[in-house]
């Protein structure tokens, strides 16, 4: 009996030790390059329902996005009712059954996520999760939840009291054991990019909330520089959700917005109706060539090597050795930029190809023209020798 128990206890220790060594490879795979998806607020807001979920997730496989790598259904804020007699969150009559909805979605070869706050109540004024971040952690895991977007929703706290209560939902989800994405939003407050992947986050808002319109998009996407250095495989600065499509930008403008999101490396959340797609708007959500461009395995944010009035040429370095650059014209009028190579370390002769017109442009020396629509961009892979 005695040699029994000490086998016992030898294979215990084995398995805590096998799996603390894979703990960091399991964290480390969780949002490996920017999570895809679809998050449910841009466009929908509070009308979102467990109907708009399973219609969107339709949409998702049906338009081809799944396949490009979109996988992510959230759902945003007003999903929430009262709390149960023992505590549990229950989802209001919106929704009622998340489990059957997770399974739905999962059906599909999709993952659904939530959201909820670390505050007494979400920004929209439902159930928060202070004071029950382990029983809301174990109900998202016991319906098959994949993701959260954990809102701040407060003010007049401190960054300390953040990062506190974004590592105790940190290690409520973990103790779960089911691998759940943990978005953290709460605007940039706090530089929260130097410290938001110790206290678990797999990315983090850099900004307030993105609108519909080149101003607001451009403020943001191109006041990203200087975060580059926080981004990686596991963690990403998020400059908040896509709005292509939702038909407050031009054509131009949202190739601007998409093209930036993806040299930013940056969390790709669609926020249109996926259901109610323009041929150009699903083309774009779906071009392979400037998705590798966020996905690329090298994990390396985008930044700017040229800002000169309205002209930006921004790249980004590639797993393969390539460097794929933006050339943006924020001026309203169509306008000549050049990229010098030697801004972005490349000499000698490069092949170059147009990612948006999915043609080689042929071979170049030194530098690279062209015409640039205003408030839009092109996008190019230069590959040297």
């Amino acid at each position: 009996m005695r040699y029994k128990n000490l086998l016992l206890v030898v294979l215990a220790v084995i398995f805590c030790l096998a799996m603390a060594a894979s703990s960091p490879a399991q964290e480390k795979s969780l949002a490996a390059t920017p999570p895809m998806g679809w998050n449910s607020w841009n466009h929908f807001a509070e009308k979102v329902d467990a109907r708009t979920i399973r219609e969107q997730a339709d949409a998702m496989v049906a338009s081809g996005m799944k396949d490009a790598g979109y996988v992510y259904i959230n759902i945003d804020d007003t999903w929430e009712d009262k709390r149960d007699a023992q505590g549990n969150i229950q989802p209001n009559e919106k929704f009622r059954d998340i489990k059957a909805l997770a399974d739905y979605v999962h059906g599909k070869g999709l993952k659904l996520g939530i959201y909820s706050s670390p505050g007494p109540k979400t920004c929209a004024g439902f159930e928060g999760s202070l004071g029950h971040e382990e029983q809301d952690a174990q109900s998202y895991a016991n319906w098959g939840i994949d993701y959260l977007k954990y809102d701040w929703c407060q003010s007049n706290r401190s960054v300390e009291d953040m990062k506190a209560a974004y590592t105790k939902m940190r290690d409520a989800l973990k103790k779960t054991g089911r691998p759940i994405v943990f978005s953290l939003c709460q605007y940039g407050l706090g530089n929260v990019w130097e410290w938001g992947a110790s206290v678990g986050g797999n990315l983090w808002r850099t900004t307030g909330d993105i609108e519909d319109n080149y101003e607001s998009m451009a403020k943001i996407g191109f006041g990203q520089s200087g975060h580059e250095k926080y981004a990686g495989p596991g963690h990403w600065n998020d400059p908040d959700m896509l709005e292509v499509g939702n038909g407050g930008m031009n054509e131009d403008e949202y190739r601007t917005h998409f093209s930036l999101w993806c040299l930013l490396a940056a969390p790709l959340m669609a926020g249109n109706d996926l259901s109610k797609m323009t041929p150009y708007t699903q083309d774009m959500l779906t071009n392979r060539e400037v998705l590798a461009v966020d996905q690329d395995a090298l994990g390396k944010q985008g930044y700017p090597v040229v800002q000169e009035g309205p002209f930006e040429v921004w790249m980004k370095p590639m797993a393969d050795g390539s460097t794929v650059v933006g050339l943006f014209n924020r001026s309203k009028e169509a306008d000549k930029m050049t990229v010098n190579f030697s801004h972005i370390g490349v000499t000698g002769e490069a092949a170059i190809r147009d990612l948006w017109l999915k043609k080689d442009l042929g071979r170049f020396r030194e530098k690279y023209n062209a015409y640039v629509p205003g408030h839009g961009v092109v996008l190019v892979r230069i590959k040297a020798n």
